[in-house]
């Protein structure tokens, strides 16, 4: 791993999760812990309504985490209840954690590389909905990670299990002096939390 993204995650302080909030993460370290205890593929598809920023978000910390502590059979997922782009302010800011951080494509929705590892295959994020070909059709648990898009998708089609993990929009900041503050501190908000639910996982 990169060793800008180790420092960077060296310094994660689980701490700071209120208690209420780790009971909520706790259904996901659950769920990864009786796949990895049945030696089962663990897939994860986080959802969100644009797939362009938390949802992403969730998809890239998770796979990191899962690395980090040695997770095997991990593969993680994004989509959308719609498809729009990855917001470049997400991949600006992983790229300032210490992700090498790749445009594959132009376009409307265009297409990342974002490489953790010097010699790990590299996340591929764009814009997709969550039942893209891209994204598996069964055998995942569904992260949830916006409101709008846990309450308009009651069900989720090959889902084994839906969770709830829901984070506040960094849109809200788009165009204003604070926007960069806003991005860094919702990653280090979901990089924290995917940190306590993979570091809790006994192999």
């Amino acid at each position: 791993m990169y060793k800008t993204l180790v420092n960077f995650i060296e310094t994660i302080d689980v701490s700071s999760i209120p208690k209420e909030r780790q009971e909520v993460l706790n259904s996901l370290t659950d769920f990864i812990q009786g796949k990895v205890s049945n030696k089962e593929a663990i897939r994860i598809n986080c959802i969100c309504t644009h797939n362009s920023r938390r949802s992403h978000l969730t998809q890239v910390w998770a796979q990191v985490m899962a690395y980090y502590f040695q997770i095997k059979q991990v593969t993680c997922y994004s989509g959308g209840t719609e498809a729009t782009a990855l917001y470049p302010v997400v991949a600006t800011t992983l790229e300032e954690t210490g992700f090498q951080i790749q445009k594959l494509s132009e376009g409307n929705n265009p297409v990342y590389s974002m490489k953790f590892s010097e010699n790990e295959h590299p996340i591929i994020g764009f814009s997709k909905k969550f039942d893209d070909v891209f994204n598996p059709e069964t055998q995942f648990v569904a992260i949830m990670t916006c409101s709008q898009a846990d309450a308009g998708c009651p069900f989720i089609a090959g889902a084994e299990k839906r969770i709830p993990i829901t984070y506040e929009d960094p849109k809200v900041s788009d165009g204003s002096p604070g926007q960069k503050e806003v991005y860094s501190n919702r990653s280090l908000q979901i990089a924290t939390e995917m940190f306590y639910v993979f570091s809790q996982i006994k192999k």
